[in-house]
């Protein structure tokens, strides 16, 4: 039970940071809210990089599948991360209404 409070603030953390520093380099708000699914996806799948490319169709079922097969307390781990590249998100965009411009 606390390793999986633990992975819960230390996913907010680490998407909220990584997000943040993303943001304000590439001045790209939402960027990594949109890409969080993808690194979701080489997080929870046991294939390499490699055999998205040499095998497609095999490759986005055997993701599925395990995308599927997840435990509650997986997807409340990875919607932390995700809840946190919005959270930072929404910090950037208040920064730059009050007028913090970033790089």
């Amino acid at each position: 039970m606390i390793q999986a409070v633990v992975s819960v603030l230390l996913f907010f953390v680490l998407f909220f940071g990584i997000a943040f520093l993303i943001n304000m380099l590439l001045r790209q708000t939402w960027l990594l809210a949109f890409i969080y699914p993808i690194i979701v996806v080489f997080i929870v799948d046991n294939i390499s990089t490699a055999d998205y490319f040499l095998s497609f169709s095999e490759s986005i079922q055997t993701a599925g599948s395990h995308l599927v097969n997840l435990q509650i307390v997986d997807i409340v781990i990875l919607s932390s991360g995700l809840a946190g590249t919005i959270v930072s998100g929404i910090i950037i965009k208040m920064l730059r209404v009050r007028g913090y411009q970033m790089f």
